[in-house]
C-alpha cells in the first residue's frame, strides 16, 4: 500500500523554500525589488501560499531572519555565565560584530530594518519575537552581575544595554567603521568603565 504523503511535512518544506528564497533574493537584488511574486516563483509556489501566512513581504523577512538565527549559534538565547562579566561580554559581542560583518546576515538584517523605519506592525512583532526576548536575556545576565557586585547594583538595565550596543548598530548602519573583534573587546571596556560597582547609576 502506497504511503500518503504528510500535509504536515509538505507544508513545513514550503514554508522552508519561502524563507531561503526570501534571503537569497534580498542578497541578490535587496529589498526594495523584492517581491512576494519573486519569492513565490523562487520557492516554487503560488502567491496565495504565502499569503495564507504572512500579510506582507516585511512579515516574510522577518521571519526569514529569525529562522536564520534559530539555525546559528543564537538559538539557545542565554548568555554565558561563567562568573567573569569580562570575558562574557566579550564573547558575546565579538560573536555580535562578526554576525552583522557576514553577508548572509546582513542583507536580511538591514532589509528588515528598513521595513521596520515604516511599519509600526512589523516592528511591534520584531520587538515581540526576537528583541524582547534576546533583551530580556541579556539583562538577566546583567543582573547576575550586579548581584556578583561586578555592576552597579543600581544600574538601569535597559539603557546598559544601549551603552554596549548602540554605538556597534551606529557604526553598522552608517557603514562609518571596521566590524572587527578589538572593536567589540573597546565597547566591552568603555562599557565595564561606564557600568562598573564604583559608579551607583541611582545616585547623581
Amino acid at each position: 500500500m502506497a504511503k500518503q504523503p504528510d500535509p504536515a511535512r509538505r507544508s513545513q518544506r514550503s514554508r522552508q523554500a519561502i524563507l531561503t528564497a526570501a534571503r537569497e533574493l534580498i542578497t541578490e537584488m535587496g529589498y526594495a525589488k523584492l517581491s512576494i511574486e519573486a519569492i513565490a516563483a523562487r520557492a516554487g509556489v503560488g502567491k496565495q501560499t504565502i499569503y495564507r501566512w504572512w500579510p506582507s513581504k516585511g512579515a516574510v523577512v522577518l521571519d526569514a531572519f529569525l529562522a536564520l538565527s534559530e539555525a546559528g549559534p543564537e538559538q539557545d538565547m542565554a548568555l554565558p555565565d561563567t562568573g567573569d562579566l569580562e570575558a562574557d561580554l566579550k564573547v558575546v559581542m565579538r560573536a555580535t560584530v562578526a554576525e552583522f560583518a557576514d553577508p548572509a546576515f546582513e542583507a536580511p538584517i538591514r532589509a528588515l530594518n528598513t521595513e521596520i523605519i515604516n511599519d509600526p506592525a512589523l516592528a511591534a512583532q520584531y520587538q515581540e519575537k526576537l528583541a524582547g526576548p534576546v533583551d530580556e536575556a541579556k539583562k538577566e545576565r546583567l543582573r547576575s552581575a550586579q548581584r556578583a557586585g561586578q555592576l552597579a547594583a543600581g544600574a538601569d538595565l535597559d539603557l546598559a544595554l544601549e551603552l554596549l550596543y548602540a554605538p556597534l548598530y551606529q557604526r553598522w548602519l552608517l557603514r562609518s567603521g571596521p566590524l572587527t573583534p578589538q572593536y567589540a573587546d573597546a565597547l566591552v571596556d568603555a562599557f565595564l568603565k561606564a557600568m562598573g560597582p564604583d559608579i551607583d547609576a541611582s545616585t547623581h
